[in-house]
């Protein structure tokens, strides 16, 4: 297991046990549900809640620890903060893995004629793994 203490406390994050747990399933297991981290949580500490969890996230998230990863037609899945990327998706079995393109040119779009500007760009390609072709 890593050492998270010196990252949770380098996101101002209190080193809880519960969060020490997190990003360590998190980092074994790479994109989890909430759920799937309940289950894995529930085995370490058992008398854990789900609002527990839910609230943990939340305060990793607002403080970039980990990240929610958005899918198309599907529950979200976490990941803990790494450089920019994007996701690839299996749309059968659901396997979620990082792919890094270059979106840099996605940030350079004049859209100043509808007022918006850019500030995040996320991907997420929808199709089939390897095993589910």
């Amino acid at each position: 297991m890593e050492n998270y203490t010196e990252l949770l406390r380098a996101h101002n994050l209190k080193a809880t046990p519960q969060r020490i747990e997190i990003a360590n399933a998190l980092m074994l297991n790479g994109h989890l549900t909430i759920e799937k981290l309940y289950d894995i949580l529930l085995k370490k500490f058992n008398s854990i809640s789900l609002a527990t969890i839910y609230k943990n996230i939340n305060i990793m998230i607002e403080n970039a620890f980990i990240q929610e990863v958005k899918l198309p037609n599907a529950k979200s899945v976490y990941e803990l903060t790494k450089e920019a990327h994007s996701h690839l998706v299996c749309e059968k079995c659901g396997e979620v893995e990082d792919i890094h393109l270059d979106l840099s040119p996605i940030h350079e779009f004049d859209l100043s004629h509808i007022n918006f500007q850019v500030n995040k760009v996320d991907m997420v390609l929808s199709g089939l793994c390897k095993n589910c072709q």
